[in-house]
Order: structure tokens, then C-alpha cells, then sequence
């Protein structure tokens, strides 16, 4: 694992984070989760612009110019080394008065953190995710719009940790309507009818790039694509479903609520799975 911070790559202990900063104080922030594939950065220049319009949805004005970004960015997966990683960026508020008032903060700061890419193990990935639906559910859009990748994460971590203690691999957040939103830290995808069928923004999905880019694979693979409410009974009465995301890749959901989905292969995700990997080698950014 390589960090950018203050200036410099160093390691993880290197890095000094203030007490007093608002992102940690109040999770004050926003980041960027991205994935590092064949020696690229993958669609870079959409999370950072991703990344501005999430700042400024919040008030927060970034510490550097994109392009700056961008080098800070190549810098730390250059010093990092691998050819398949994870990059994680964040934007803080930065030190301010202890007190949920952040207009004393005048220093935003700007963290890249490069590690190996966690994924789930290979028998998983084979066998199919197993999720368990979260008791806790999604906020409406009007308290907290999914569209900002803020550092208020709470919500999915706690969906997570009762999904693992409970023995399954993820968890699938409902909305307050009761429709499908997404997976604790991705986006969920259903094969309905041969469509590939996903939640919209407006029900609580933040709208991945991922997600983006197998929409994209898929049309121009000739296949039908909507976005759409989801119910869980969508979900499992679907032929396929699986979540994507920068971390999660593409993977197959194999059991929901212990209630196997589909009833044998899986085509549409595993011609995915291959349109992704050309795609990413044609729109990464090598470092």
C-alpha cells in the first residue's frame, strides 16, 4: 500500500490525519473509489470529475486542479506498482473548531491511498454472492442524495457487518419504499425477460461508473438495458443478478435470503465479465 499525502507518496503509517479534521470528526467529505486494470486507472478522468461535482454539492472546494489530481493520482499507482489495484481518493474539510460549523475550515485536504485490490475469493465469485436483505434502509434521496459520494458511510457499513455476523457475504439495502437501492458498497443488476434492468439514482443507487460502463457493454453487445424500480421479488425471480463497482468488479449474486437466483448459467454476466476487460484497457489511463 502507497499514500499521497502532504505532498509526498509514503506509507500508510507516514500519513498524519489532525484530530480536529471535520471528515474524521464528521465524516466531512467525499471520495472516489477507483479501479486500477491491465496497468490503467480506469475511466479516471469521470471519477474526478465525479469527485468535483460532489464537492460541490456539499461546499467544498477542492485543494487542486483536476490535472493536478490526476498526477497525484498516476504518482501514488506508480509508486504502488501493480497492475490490478484499488484506488481510494478523499477530500476532507480539514481542521477546524470542534463543533459541527465548518466554516472556520479553510484548508481542505487531499488523501490517494493505492492497495492490493480486495476482492471476493474465487470460490464466491463462482459460486455467487450470497446476500441477506438489510434491516437498515437507505435514506430518501431528499435527506441524503445518493449522487454525493460523500464520506457518510454508515449506513452501509452497518448493513454490511450484520450480513457478515450473519454468515452471508453482503447485504442488499432496501429503500424507504421498500424497492431495491443497491449492495452495502455497490450496484445491483437483474436479467428480466433477457433485459438487463438496473435501480435508477432516485432510488437511492448511486449512479456508478461501473454500472455506467456495463450499460454501455451491453447496448453495444445488442442487448436491451433499463433503468427501473426493483422490487426483492424482482431480484429473485430474475434468470441473473449481480452487483458491480470499483472494488466489487462484476460478480454474481448466487442466493438472496437463502432463495437461489436463476437455475443455471449465467450469459449475460459472463459476456459482461469480458466486455468489461476490453473496455477497461481502452478507456484507463496508464501510469
Amino acid at each position: 500500500m502507497k499514500v499521497w499525502c502532504d505532498g509526498r507518496v509514503g506509507t500508510a503509517e507516514e500519513c498524519r490525519v489532525s484530530i480536529l479534521d471535520h471528515g474524521l470528526l464528521y465524516g466531512d467529505g467525499v471520495f472516489e473509489g477507483i479501479r486500477i486494470t491491465g496497468g490503467r486507472i480506469f475511466r479516471l478522468q469521470d471519477h474526478l470529475e465525479r469527485l468535483s461535482r460532489s464537492a460541490r454539492a456539499i461546499g467544498l472546494v477542492l485543494p487542486y486542479p483536476l490535472a493536478e489530481i490526476t498526477h497525484i493520482v498516476c504518482e501514488t499507482a506508480r509508486a504502488h506498482g501493480e497492475t490490478e489495484a484499488y484506488v481510494r481518493l478523499l477530500v476532507t474539510r480539514g481542521v477546524g473548531a470542534l463543533t459541527l460549523d465548518p466554516t472556520d475550515c479553510s484548508d481542505p485536504r487531499l488523501y490517494c491511498i493505492v492497495a492490493t485490490l480486495r476482492m471476493f475469493a474465487t470460490d464466491v465469485r463462482e459460486r455467487g454472492l450470497s446476500l441477506m436483505t438489510a434491516s437498515q434502509r437507505r435514506p430518501q434521496s431528499d435527506m441524503l442524495d445518493p449522487q454525493v459520494k460523500s464520506l457518510n458511510y454508515l449506513n452501509n457499513v452497518l448493513a454490511k457487518r450484520d450480513a457478515r455476523l450473519r454468515g452471508y457475504d453482503d447485504a442488499l439495502l432496501l429503500n424507504t419504499t421498500g424497492r431495491v437501492a443497491e449492495a452495502s458498497g455497490a450496484n445491483v443488476f437483474a436479467v428480466i425477460d433477457d433485459a438487463l434492468v438496473t435501480p435508477p439514482a432516485s432510488e437511492g443507487a448511486l449512479p456508478g461508473i461501473t454500472r455506467r460502463t456495463l450499460l454501455e457493454c451491453a447496448a453495444a453487445a445488442g442487448r436491451q438495458t433499463s433503468e427501473r424500480p426493483l422490487t426483492r421479488y424482482d431480484l429473485l425471480a430474475a434468470e441473473e443478478a449481480f452487483i458491480c463497482g470499483s472494488g466489487a468488479g462484476l460478480t454474481a449474486i448466487g442466493k438472496l435470503d437463502d432463495c437461489a437466483i436463476g437455475d443455471g448459467p449465467r450469459p449475460l454476466h459472463d459476456l459482461l465479465i469480458e466486455a468489461y476487460a476490453d473496455y477497461a484497457l481502452e478507456h484507463g489511463t496508464p501510469f
